[in-house]
């Protein structure tokens, strides 16, 4: 029983740290776009919280810092749906790595995966939200792609190497 109380107490630490370093990498720089949201590099935090911890984790911290910076950085009316985008994308690339973090054919997927779901987000939800008009909301892919792969990538580098340096890592991913 102890030992539960512990784990649990060890994920809901990681999570809202996971959460808070979300919320700096997206407030620390943000691009304005032409339909009033903004590029930022939280996809690479998004994507290390996925890969180092699991999806669920990421799910709550990818979802919750990405909303919370929103909210505190003039941009409330996109918090829901950069929960629900952010959220899922961590979710989905941490249940791609699940079993084997370490597989780069795994990890390439999970950066493709979170592409899709970045762009593809923004554009359906922006729109059903009704924040744009889809051709509107069509400008923004390209800056979404490139703010996704780019954080996929640094997300990855920044995985490896707190892996490398702390093998236990993975003994924290649920």
């Amino acid at each position: 029983m102890a030992g539960e109380k512990r784990k649990g107490a060890l994920r809901i630490s990681l999570i809202a740290i996971s959460a808070a370093i979300v919320a700096v990498f997206t407030l620390v720089i943000r691009i304005p776009s032409p339909i009033g949201g903004y590029i930022s590099l939280c996809d690479a935090a998004v994507s290390f919280a996925a890969y180092a911890f699991g999806p669920f984790t990421g799910f709550i911290a990818g979802g919750l810092g990405t909303a919370f910076a929103d909210l505190v950085g003039g941009y409330p009316q996109w918090a829901v749906i950069s929960f629900i985008v952010h959220g899922v994308e961590a979710l989905l690339m941490g249940l791609i790595v699940r079993k084997d973090s370490s597989s780069v054919v795994m990890r390439i997927v999970a950066a493709i995966v979170a592409v899709v779901i970045v762009s593809g987000g923004y554009l359906l939800l922006t729109t059903a939200f009704g924040l744009t008009v889809f051709s509107e909301a069509v400008l923004e892919v390209p800056a979404n792609i490139v703010q996704s792969a780019v954080g996929a990538v640094i997300g990855l580098v920044l995985y490896s190497g707190v892996r490398k340096a702390y093998r236990q890592l993975d003994d924290l991913r649920w």
